[in-house]
């Protein structure tokens, strides 16, 4: 059995080199490597009492904080999986996830545990229990078995878990700290919720460098002025976000009065980066190195390009080559490869870092991968069209599908349209996607009622709003007597995008 490449071991390695080492940095706190070793023991006991076994998937219900990151690694120190669940989840999504994933028990504080006690849950086990203890509990874990669940938006509605092996993960973190070249001195950001798949680089990136991390404040993200601050203040040396957060910063951050010596590294992922924004941020901030990251939640990273100057005009910034140890290629409409500049396909990848497929689904996992025709294993079906250019890096083109990117946040407009169907008083509705140069997209919903004078576009988005996350309310409701239809009679959806794109989402 291997146990090389697991992901807690990164912790117990740098606890052992540096034990009084910063290890995380939140407001007032700062944690040592020690403690944080300490904590998740402490954590990893707590769940071996409960009846925790290697395999099982444990709920983590918290904000991004020390004690989440210590809940984490408790977690998988005793070979469960963590399902990381954002704080603010709605319980109907809640329970979605939960009916999945079949977890029998949750981490969570004294915050949050309230809104735990409607959910199928035997045990809510409190981040403050278990206190330090010196060591994990004795269990077998393999890189094969799973580290996480990562539930993204679904196509029907439905949320779907992501599995990730120790492996998967491990493959990217050890290529990111051997291409960055991560060290003891570093200082990272760390601004993504533990479900969003950007913060594995952060939390395991700087555990395998022995590195500290400083948790961003969420809300900070919307006040650019003060997130400056903060970078410059803590003299944060890795920068890693999705672009609407730079893009804040370029614009309305002030960063002419700050000193940004000390940030040598500037990574962005998750959507597309308007070029005139990161020129501006270049222009800015010339010092550190740019890099765009590209990979969906079931490769992470899996090809990247550094931006030394930013393309002309609009030109979309490329989104590279691959990562060392992945097999990526884009395929035409016939499974060919893709070898000529112009010529488009959707890109496929396999390799250690993908993932085992969708947990619980075998079907949507059958359906996920394909044979490769070079030979010698699958590959995952990003779904995203690419080209390439003349220098072999590929090009983002756009989806095959209704899934967007907002915020950094991959959404699956079916299960928008799902929740808004869930109204009583909603007849038939379609969420299309805004091009936004500060998200990537917005989301607009039109909307056809039952009974027009018994609805308006604020009681919408509130149902939404008890029903999906943030991200995924409608930013704008349209209201309409019958929706464009096609001449098979199908809802006429490359129209509704049309006029959204045209009237800038307005609804009329």
């Amino acid at each position: 059995m291997s146990t090389e490449r697991l992901l807690h071991r990164l912790l117990t390695a740098s606890a052992e080199r540096a034990p009084e080492a910063p290890a995380v940095r939140f407001q007032d706190e700062t944690v040592s490597y020690g403690e944080l070793d300490l904590r998740s023991n402490g954590l990893a006991a707590v769940l071996a009492d409960e009846g925790v076994r290697s395999g099982d998937p444990v709920v983590l219900h918290l904000p991004k904080s020390p004690d989440a990151i210590a809940g984490l690694l408790g977690i998988m120190k005793m070979g469960a999986c963590c399902v990381p669940v954002d704080a603010g989840t709605p319980a109907p999504r809640l329970r979605a996830v939960l009916d999945q994933c079949r977890a029998r028990v949750a981490i969570a504080s004294a915050e949050t545990r309230d809104t735990l006690a409607s959910q199928p849950l035997e045990r809510v086990v409190d981040a403050s229990e278990g206190g330090e203890i010196s060591e994990p509990p004795a269990v077998e874990v393999s890189e094969d078995d799973l580290a996480y669940i990562l539930f993204t938006s679904g196509s029907t509605g439905v949320p779907k878990g992501v599995e990730l092996s120790h492996l998967n993960v491990r493959t990217f973190v050890d290529w990111a700290v051997a291409t960055f070249a991560l060290g003891h001195e570093d200082r990272l950001s760390s601004l993504a919720p533990l479900n969003f798949d950007l913060s594995i680089f952060d939390v395991f990136g700087a555990l395998a460098a022995g590195a500290s991390i400083t948790i961003v404040p969420e809300r900070l993200s919307m006040f650019p002025p003060r997130l400056a601050e903060l970078i410059a203040g803590e003299r944060l040396t890795v920068w890693y976000s999705v672009p609407s957060v730079l893009t804040l910063l370029a614009t309305h951050g002030r960063l002419e009065r700050h000193d940004f010596g000390a940030l040598r590294l500037v990574l962005f992922a998750g959507e597309v980066f308007p070029t005139k924004y990161l020129r501006e941020l270049m222009r800015a901030v010339p010092d550190p190195r740019y890099v765009n990251l590209y990979g969906p939640t079931e490769t992470n990273v899996c090809t990247y390009y550094e931006v030394e100057e930013p393309p002309e005009g609009d030109a979309p910034i490329p989104i590279g080559k691959p990562c060392e140890g992945l097999r990526v290629v884009a395929l035409d409409g016939q499974g060919r490869p893709v070898k000529e500049p112009g010529v488009e396909g959707v890109l496929h990848v396999g390799g250690p870092g993908v993932t085992p497929g969708y947990h619980r689904r075998p079907e949507e996992t059958e359906a996920a991968f394909v044979q490769d025709p070079a030979g010698g294993g699958r590959l995952y079906c990003t779904g995203d069209w690419v080209t390439i250019d003349a220098d072999g890096n590929y090009l983002f083109l756009g989806r095959r599908d209704h899934m967007i990117k907002s915020g950094g946040h991959r959404i699956e407009l079916g299960e928008v349209e799902a929740a808004l169907h869930a109204h009583p008083g909603i007849r038939e509705a379609v969420a299309v996607a805004v091009p936004d140069e500060l998200l990537g997209n917005r989301i607009r919903a039109v909307v056809v009622p039952v009974d027009a004078e018994a609805l308006d576009e604020q009681d919408v988005r509130r149902h939404c709003a008890g029903r999906l996350p943030r991200y995924m309310v409608p930013a704008e409701v349209e209201l309409r007597d019958e929706l464009p239809r096609t001449s098979t009679q199908k809802v006429d959806r490359a129209r509704l995008a049309l006029e959204s794109v045209a009237t800038g989402g307005a609804g009329g």
